[in-house]
């Protein structure tokens, strides 16, 4: 029997760059590969094109060019949000028990430089309780940290009601906004948000790019973490990634164009994947149903092994946690912080799904999921 193409539900961990990004990419690894700080006519050609891409990626969250720091991805840009407040006279950080290992693992390197951080639980449906966030807001707050959709679960949290607390306190906002920028409509403003850190691999760009968002308020207090040549305003030395910084502004530009249909057409085939798989006795959805980005769907198989059911889906290709640590054996962090055991935790898989998947896929999908979790239930 000839090998199936593989049906990718993955989405969340990475995505498959679009034609169109790596058609604009191209000349830059040839005909227009001089360095973007070179002065002669090449330089400066590839400068303005590095400028436009600027203004794409800025355009995609309504910030300006000037406030985009281009990185080599979200992880870097936490670094750099994080760290580069290391030297700032209060030294208390707040954040979520269910963010990101780059933001905890960040954090705890502040808290070994003298902070003290704050690690505030979630709701079972893994919102933040609004409350608990204002009263653990002291004088000596500096930051506060969450993200905007979360990588397993897909919930959204309440970042309109958040900035205004953070805001009445003069506490900076930092938003890991790195399964939501491309996705949904992120606006920096209206937000409030002073830092963004976004990665261009999970809407469609290329690998080893990524961008910081620094408002004015953010950039007076941040220090830098690369030293060197001084490019990006100081903040962030070395020679620019021009082929990855073209192909993130280009698809900044695809999303911002293709946002509502993209986001018509992957909620109804998560919503039929969903409701399908729901089928399966016992079986719900990890994470609040109303707040969440439309393209995530984090489900429980009680008594199945989500990492055998992995295996056996062959090439259908899901996870069961961050792909930054799903290669281990341990219950997912983000859903033990919402109330799960253990064995329900393991039980999980997360599918996240893209705009190159079909109707098609979706059956086959379904199809299998059901059939093999009967197969594994113990």
């Amino acid at each position: 029997m000839p090998n199936q193409p593989n049906i990718y539900l993955d989405n969340n961990a990475t995505t498959r760059i679009d034609e169109r990004v790596l058609e604009a990419m191209l000349p830059y690894f040839t005909d227009l590969y001089a360095n973007s700080t070179s002065q002669h006519i090449a330089g400066l050609t590839v400068n303005e094109a590095v400028e436009n891409a600027a203004w794409q990626t800025a355009g995609l969250i309504n910030a300006d060019a000037e406030e985009i720091i281009f990185t080599s991805g979200a992880t870097e840009a936490i670094n750099l949000a994080i760290k580069g407040l290391v030297n700032q006279d209060r030294k208390h950080i707040i954040t979520l028990v269910t963010e990101h290992k780059a933001v905890l693992e960040t954090c705890d390197f502040m808290k070994s430089n003298g902070f003290e951080i704050s690690y505030l639980p979630v709701n079972p449906d893994g919102l933040l309780d609004l409350n608990l966030l204002n009263e653990s807001i002291t004088d000596k707050t500096l930051v506060f940290i969450a993200m905007l959709s979360n990588n397993e679960t897909g919930v959204i949290q309440n970042v309109s009601e958040i900035s205004e607390i953070l805001k009445s306190k003069n506490v900076l906002f930092m938003c890991d906004a790195t399964q939501a920028v491309g996705k949904i409509t992120v606006d920096v403003k209206t937000l409030g948000i002073d830092l963004l850190t976004l990665s261009a691999h999970k809407f469609y760009g290329p690998k080893g790019i990524g961008a910081l968002y620094v408002s004015a308020k953010a950039r007076l207090k941040l220090l830098p973490q690369i030293s060197g040549g001084g490019q990006q305003r100081k903040l962030r030395s070395g020679t620019l990634n021009v082929p990855g910084i073209i192909g993130l502004g280009k698809a900044s530009e695809i999303a911002l164009n293709e946002l509502e249909r993209n986001k018509k057409n992957i909620k109804i085939l998560r919503d039929k994947l969903e409701n399908s798989l729901l089928q399966f006795e016992g079986s719900f959805v990890n994470g609040n149903v109303e707040n969440r980005i439309y393209n995530t769907s984090n489900i429980c198989f009680p008594c199945v092994n989500s990492e055998k059911l992995i295996m056996a889906l062959g090439n259908i290709l899901v996870s069961n946690g961050a792909s930054c640590s799903s290669v281990t054996s341990e219950a997912s962090h983000v859903l033990k912080a919402m109330g799960l055991s253990d064995e329900k935790a393991l039980s999980s898989i997360r599918f996240s799904l893209g705009r190159f998947n079909t109707l098609e896929e979706i059956d086959i999908a379904v199809e299998k999921v059901l059939d093999l979790a009967k197969k594994l239930k113990v």
